[in-house]
């Protein structure tokens, strides 16, 4: 049974699971009516941080244009431009067998392509929420739902799995930055 975690939580993921390793990470949305004329194109992407809060090459930036890590540790299902139909709109494969040992974090974030220049923010997104699965079994470990709290921000670090005495945790971060994908990549340490 999925534990529901509210902003700010943080839940024991491997500790309770022994031998888990390989994770599916789903994320999911629905836009709201609005006036504008473009269409909204949200981007699941990871960022895999060092002790530093930083990724230690652009290599450790998941996303679209780089779909898998060299290590085979993360790997983005694809780019749904969309996000028509139920379920996740994108998923991001996790092994944590084949995380590199000067990766600390894996940090989840959901941007809007072009939020700025469409004038388009999470305040016209509803439903909205990640959720991590044991993939083997398809269990759905942990839930949550980011609510509607946002209202100019056009990128959010949804969630972040993290090493914590030998074992993965999980964070629900639910922080929204302005300044889309090019902000998150500050944020961390890539040059965008």
């Amino acid at each position: 049974m999925a534990v529901n975690l509210r902003k700010g939580q943080k839940v024991d993921l491997t500790k309770g699971n022994p031998g888990l390793s390989k994770l599916l990470v789903g994320l999911g949305w629905d836009t709201n009516r609005y006036d504008g004329s473009a269409d909204f194109d949200l981007d699941a992407s990871a960022f895999l941080v060092g002790s530093n809060g930083h990724c230690n090459s652009d290599e450790d930036f998941i996303f679209y244009g780089n779909q898998r890590h060299s290590s085979g540790c993360v790997e983005s299902t694809g780019d749904n431009r969309s996000g028509d139909g139920e379920g996740d709109d994108e998923q991001i494969l996790v092994n944590l067998a084949l995380v590199p040992a000067n990766v600390d974090k894996i940090a989840f974030t959901v941007t809007i392509y072009d939020g700025e220049q469409r004038r388009q923010n999470f305040g016209m997104i509803s439903n909205s929420y990640i959720r991590v699965l044991n993939q083997v079994t398809g269990e759905e470990l942990i839930h949550f739902d980011l609510g509607e709290d946002y209202s100019i921000e056009t990128a959010i670090v949804v969630g972040e799995l993290y090493r914590h005495n030998g074992e993965w945790k999980f964070n629900a971060v639910g922080s929204g930055f302005q300044g889309g994908l090019a902000a998150l990549c500050r944020n961390y340490g890539i040059d965008a």
